[in-house]
């Protein structure tokens, strides 16, 4: 038989599981947002407000799309060197689906499908280049806020001019 004290704690746990259940829905929630505006503020080029998405270092692993190093550089490098090969004249679209969201008290992982494309649409490296993959962003909570520190691609795919992909103009 249950005494009072007992049927409390029983009915406290009971409440702490469903605080904590809602915690982590919003919190999903928020960080698939996060992951979702680093393509949306990309292609929009608004680099500012994307920067803001980024902790203060990355590490980021695009080997399988360059074959180079993974690498932990600064955030301000990191959209830096997108703003650079993403110029005005680049036009991109990046879309992603099939989220899955893990967290880990202050950190958080999200596997996700994605395709993008560049297009560049006039000129000596005129063009379309595609690639589909998967991605894996680790987010950080700092100062109450989610933030990406890790980027990783797995190529799945990828077709078209490879000089789309790399071009930027001639300052």
């Amino acid at each position: 038989m249950i005494g009072r004290t007992q049927l409390g704690q029983v009915e406290h746990d009971e409440d702490a599981a469903a605080e904590t259940a809602a915690s982590n829905a919003s919190n999903a929630e928020i960080i698939r947002r996060a992951v979702d505006e680093v393509d949306n503020l990309c292609d929009a080029k608004e680099w500012t407000k994307l920067r803001a998405l980024f902790a203060d270092e990355v590490e980021a692993d695009f080997a399988s799309l360059d074959g180079g190093e993974p690498a932990r550089i600064s955030g301000d490098d990191f959209v830096g060197a997108w703003e650079k090969n993403l110029y005005p004249g680049k036009k991109t679209f990046h879309q992603r689906t099939n989220h899955r969201i893990e967290i880990d008290g202050d950190t958080a992982f999200v596997t996700s499908k994605a395709y993008a494309f560049n297009l560049i649409e006039s000129g000596d490296a005129a063009g379309m280049w595609e690639v589909w993959g998967v991605y894996t962003h680790t987010l950080h909570r700092i100062e109450q806020n989610w933030l990406v520190s890790g980027m990783t691609l797995d190529v799945v795919h990828q077709r078209g001019d490879e000089r789309v992909r790399t071009f930027v103009p001639e300052a």
